[in-house]
C-alpha cells in the first residue's frame, strides 16, 4: 500500500535530518536543515494541495475544530514511530502547517552538552528550573535529557502538561503520566492546580503562558515538588523580569519573594552552527544562590548580569563564557563565536 504524500514528505525530512517542514500554498515545500530553509519542490503547492496535506495530518474531527478556531497544535506519527509536533494555521484564508520533527530517542546529557550542569543541580528534589530561549532553540530536548536522567537515578512519579506531547518518556522505574492540552486537560493553570492531588515528584510544564500558570507553578515549587518549565525569553535577566511583569503591580512584591525562594536555576539557550555541520547549544546558566535570591527579592534584576560573570565556580555561566568554551573545544568556528559575542 502506497504512502500518502504527506508521509513521504515527512519521511524525506527525517532522512535529511531536517528540524522543521513548512507547507503553504504558493510556496514550495521547505525543510529547515541546520537552521537554513531549503526548498524541496520545484513548483509551488496549490491551495488544494496545501489544504489536503493539512486535512490528512489532522483528520476530520480535528479539522472541523481547526476551521472553527483557525489555529491548532497536534502531534503526528509516521508508521516507523517518527513523531512530529504540528502547528496548523490559516494564512490569507488558506490552511498552512509547520511540523517540528521530534527525535525518536531522547539524547543523553553528554549529547546535548548538559553533563556539567547536571553535576551542579542534578540532585534537586524541589523548586523551579526554567529553560528559556526562542522557538527551536532545543529547550524541549534539553528538558527531556535532564528528566530522563532523573528517572534513571531514582523512582519518580513524572507528570507532564504539554501542547502537544513531544518526547515520550520511558518508565525505567516509578511512573509517567503525559497529559496533552485539550485532550487530557483544558487549561494549564487548572491542570497544575489538580496535579497536587496526583502525588507528583516531578512536573514538567510545556510552557508558562499566563499569570495563572506561573502562579500555580510557583506554588507547586514551594510545596516540595520539582518543576521544570519553559519560557520564550532570550536570557536569564529578561526571564526574571518577564515572570514578575506579567502580574499586576500590587502582586509583584509577593511574586518576587516567591521566585527568590522557589527558583533553582534558569538555563537560557540558543542553537548555533556547529563546526562540520549540525547545530550546538550555547547556554547562559543562572543558579539561585543567596545573592541571586536577594537581588530578585529586592527588584535589582539588572545586577544579575554581573553575578553571572563572577560565579562560574557554582555552575553559573554567561553566554560569552559559554561561547568561549565551545570555541576552545572546536565546536564552533571563530566567525560563529564572534557573532554570538556581537549579539550580546
Amino acid at each position: 500500500m502506497a504512502q500518502n504524500p504527506i508521509d513521504v514528505i515527512f519521511a524525506k525530512a527525517r532522512d535529511l535530518a531536517a528540524s522543521d517542514i513548512h507547507i503553504a500554498a504558493d510556496a514550495p515545500v521547505l525543510f529547515r536543515v541546520d537552521g537554513t530553509l531549503m526548498p524541496q519542490t520545484e513548483q509551488p503547492l496549490t491551495t488544494e494541495q496545501a489544504e489536503q496535506f493539512v486535512r490528512t495530518v489532522l483528520g476530520e474531527t480535528p479539522y472541523k475544530r481547526f476551521e472553527r478556531d483557525r489555529e491548532i497544535d497536534v502531534s503526528y506519527s509516521l508508521k516507523d514511530g517518527t513523531r512530529m509536533r504540528v502547528n496548523c494555521a490559516y494564512e490569507r484564508g488558506t490552511p498552512t502547517l509547520v511540523a517540528r520533527i521530534i527525535a525518536t530517542k531522547i539524547p543523553t546529557l553528554d549529547e546535548v552538552g548538559l553533563t556539567e550542569l547536571w553535576a551542579h543541580f542534578g540532585n534537586y528534589r524541589e523548586g523551579l528550573i526554567l529553560f528559556t530561549g526562542p522557538t527551536g532553540s532545543g529547550k524541549s530536548t534539553s528538558l527531556a535529557s535532564l528528566i530522563t536522567m532523573i528517572q534513571q537515578q531514582r523512582p519518580i512519579n513524572l507528570i507532564t502538561l504539554e501542547d502537544p506531547i513531544e518526547f515520550l518518556f520511558p518508565v525505567p522505574q516509578g511512573c509517567v503520566r503525559q497529559r496533552q492540552y485539550t485532550h487530557d486537560f483544558l487549561s494549564f493553570a487548572e491542570g497544575l492546580k489538580h496535579v497536587l492531588r496526583q502525588d507528583p515528584d516531578v512536573v514538567m510544564v510545556g510552557e508558562m503562558r499566563d499569570p495563572e500558570t506561573i502562579a500555580a507553578a510557583l506554588t507547586l515549587a514551594e510545596t516540595g515538588h520539582l518543576i521544570f518549565a519553559t519560557l520564550h525569553t532570550p536570557n536569564a535577566v529578561q526571564t526574571v523580569d518577564r515572570i514578575i511583569d506579567v502580574f499586576p503591580p500590587h502582586q509583584q512584591s509577593q511574586v518576587r519573594s516567591q521566585l527568590s525562594l522557589s527558583l533553582k536555576a534558569i538555563v537560557a539557550q540558543r542553537l548555533v552552527a556547529k563546526t562540520g555541520g549540525g547545530r550546538v547549544a550555547v547556554r547562559e546558566v543562572l543558579i539561585n544562590s543567596p545573592a541571586v535570591g536577594n537581588i530578585i527579592r529586592d527588584n535589582r534584576a539588572q545586577e544579575l548580569k554581573s553575578v553571572l560573570q563572577t560565579n562560574e565556580s557554582i555552575g553559573m555561566c554567561s553566554y560569552e563564557k559559554g561561547a568561549k568554551r565551545l570555541y576552545k573545544e572546536g565546536k564552533i568556528t571563530k566567525e560563529t563565536f564572534e557573532f554570538i559575542i556581537a549579539s550580546q
